[in-house]
């Protein structure tokens, strides 16, 4: 029988369950973080009609006017029909604008309308308020490094070109 050492023992979850290998993984963790993070903001965002994915596309639109549908797919990881359905319906709401880009006409130049941009920013503070238990758990600078090993990770996986 083999004898685990302390660092290679399973690491318990809150709840005091062994986790057993998925302690050592970064999937489940992930994962579950994003499914509790996720189901929460659907709910926090349900009064407002929209999308899953609207608020990650305005912010996209808000922070690179002028980029493509293509663009947010690949930054937010969804597949392009999805975006283009929601900025369908961001644009019958008023909130976004699509023109042809005068660089490559195949493509569509996003913007956030002002009521867009207000929208945002809403959405955005709402949002936050479904973090706050992160964020309270966390300090300033562990949230900042959390958020920069996801995007690391992120990174690491799209470099890798596999799946």
């Amino acid at each position: 029988m083999m004898t685990q050492t302390k660092d290679e023992q399973s690491v318990p979850a809150g709840d005091g369950i062994d986790l057993g290998l998925l302690g050592e993984s970064v999937g489940p963790a992930i994962r579950l973080l994003r499914n509790l993070l996720s189901s929460r903001v659907v709910t926090a965002f349900e009064p407002f009609g929209l999308r899953s994915g609207t608020f990650s596309t305005m912010a996209l639109i808000a922070a690179n006017p002028g980029c493509s549908q293509s663009d947010i797919a690949r930054h937010i990881g969804t597949d392009k029909s999805i975006v283009v359905a929601i900025v369908d319906d961001l644009e019958r709401r008023g909130l976004a604008e699509r023109q042809r880009s005068t660089e490559d006409r195949r493509r569509n130049a996003l913007t956030l309308t002002s009521a867009g941009h207000d929208l945002m920013m809403e959405l955005n503070r709402i949002g936050r308020e479904v973090e706050d238990p992160i964020r309270q758990a966390l300090s300033p600078a562990e949230m900042a490094q959390l958020i920069a090993l996801a995007r690391r990770a992120v990174d690491a996986l799209m470099a890798s070109g596999t799946g």
